[in-house]
């Protein structure tokens, strides 16, 4: 099928020895996994050589496994075992493909590095996985590899596969101005004053409800959010959520923290491990950052108060977002904005011509306890920013000028309170604590887009030459 190795020859001199040897095995993995999934111009495997399924069985078996979790190391090595017979009884058809030796060379050192004996148990390819009927995650991941099994059984009886396929999962975030970023990656900047539906399933209900911020603009900011989590036979009995501005409670309506059967979760964005209840609250930051987790829907819920306003994001599974009748089609999170109620202009953000006539009437706005809330925080006072000055003070939070830079912008010269600041800050790193898709993080003004994503695209293919580069050296 041609000759072995890589498009990038001459360019192994680039290694370093000690970062080659430090991080040996885990580029061997990623080469592994990027070749063989034809990315990049590497070799990748013939028909006949099956290391591609290989090194995908490997990470299936590997990718729910946590360090902070009990068993680990055992069934690392157990999954290594499993790698390593795959690739000896591909190796007679895999002779000279880069991706086949690099993915043994770098078993070898893990095995090495974990302390794996060579001898011992192996993982199933198709492990059987505990069913929690409360745990999303577990109900998820259990119709899928039933799915997967039945409809390799009967491939050749029906040709396809209908099986059920890994969940999706959809972000929302709304901070600001307000400033609301859809299901869609949509980001619009509305007006939306009173009480409007972000989310409204079957699921759940998410309603927030926004004040004018300066007299004489149309901006508002959101002082209320109420969330419901509605009945789950089996899982959890209705739930209500309410925070509003100076008061954002530890607990639902009914005074209680959690709700429903304990469950098991791994660490990661829930900052837990072991077992939780079904739906659950977690205090980050008392008064003022307050974490949701419904385990059994698979919906995680951020709420924060930044100065007199509250900021919320919500990752949600797309099938249950779309879980919704025709009596409920209005929901900003889904459809966006209604375009009576759009300040941005098709994405386009434009920015006041002079900042406003702020003074007193801002002062008269702030509630008498807010100034002992952030006493200690240098945005305590309503100032006049230009133009210049707002974006100065946006770039000591936000160092990328994406749409939450001039988000940041947009809200200082309209309001002159600085704490909106924090609240665009805050909203970019809750969106990258829970949206899926890092390749969609980014979202610029019209007109910077192409410069902007071109940048950012750079580093991802000289990441991969290196892998290419650093490859070959380690050969």
């Amino acid at each position: 099928m041609g000759r072995a190795g890589c498009c990038c020859r001459g360019a192994e001199r680039l290694a370093s020895p000690s970062l080659v040897h430090r991080f040996r095995p885990l580029l061997l993995m990623i080469i592994a996994l990027c070749c063989g999934a034809h990315i990049g111009q590497c070799q990748v495997a013939t028909p006949q050589c099956r290391i591609q399924k290989c090194t995908t069985d490997f990470v299936s078996l590997t990718s729910h496994l946590t360090s902070a979790v009990d068993g680990f190391h055992t069934e690392f090595c157990k999954a290594l075992r499993s790698y390593s017979a795959c690739t000896q009884r591909t190796a007679k058809s895999c002779r000279g493909n880069l991706v086949f030796h690099s993915a043994v060379l770098g078993i070898s050192d893990l095995m090495s590095q974990r302390n794996c004996s060579r001898d011992g148990p192996t993982s199933s390819t198709h492990p059987e996985v505990q069913h929690e009927p409360c745990n999303y995650h577990s109900r998820t991941q259990h119709a899928h590899t039933h799915s997967h099994m039945h409809a390799h059984t009967h491939s050749h009886a029906h040709g396809h596969n209908h099986g059920h396929s890994r969940p999706v999962y959809l972000f929302c975030g709304l901070f600001g101005d307000p400033h609301l970023r859809t299901f869609k990656d949509s980001f619009q900047t509305c007006k939306v004053e009173g009480a409007w539906p972000l989310i409204d399933n079957d699921y759940l209900s998410v309603q927030v409800t926004n004040v004018p911020v300066v007299p004489g603009s149309s901006a508002t900011a959101t002082n209320k959010i109420t969330i419901i989590f509605k009945p789950y036979e089996g899982c959890t009995d209705q739930r209500v959520y309410q925070a509003v501005t100076d008061n954002l409670p530890a607990a639902f309506d009914d005074g209680t923290v959690s709700s429903g059967d304990p469950i098991h979760i791994s660490a990661g964005a829930e900052g837990a491990t072991g077992k939780v209840r079904a739906l659950w609250i977690s205090e980050r930051s008392p008064g003022r950052h307050v974490e949701l987790h419904a385990g059994y829907i698979g919906v995680t819920v951020i709420v924060r108060q930044l100065g007199n306003y509250l900021t919320l994001a919500v990752r949600i599974p797309e099938e249950l977002a779309q879980a919704y009748d025709a009596t409920q089609d209005l929901q900003l999170c889904l459809n966006g904005c209604p375009g009576g109620e759009r300040i941005d202009q098709a994405g386009h953000l434009p920015l006041p011509l002079s900042p406003p006539a702020l003074g007193l009437q801002v002062q008269q706005l702030r509630r008498p306890s807010y100034s002992s809330q952030t006493q200690a925080s240098p945005y305590g006072a309503a100032q006049v920013f230009s133009a210049e000055g707002a974006k100065e003070r946006c770039r000591e939070q936000l160092e990328v000028q994406d749409i939450y830079f001039h988000s940041c912008v947009f809200d200082l010269l309209t309001t002159g309170d600085a704490n909106f600041t924090m609240a665009a800050y805050s909203a970019l790193k809750d969106m990258e604590s829970l949206h899926p898709h890092r390749d969609r993080w980014r979202i610029y003004p019209r007109g910077a887009a192409t410069s902007a994503l071109h940048s950012d695209s750079q580093p991802t293919g000289l990441a991969l030459l290196l892998l290419c580069a650093l490859s070959v050296a380690l050969m």
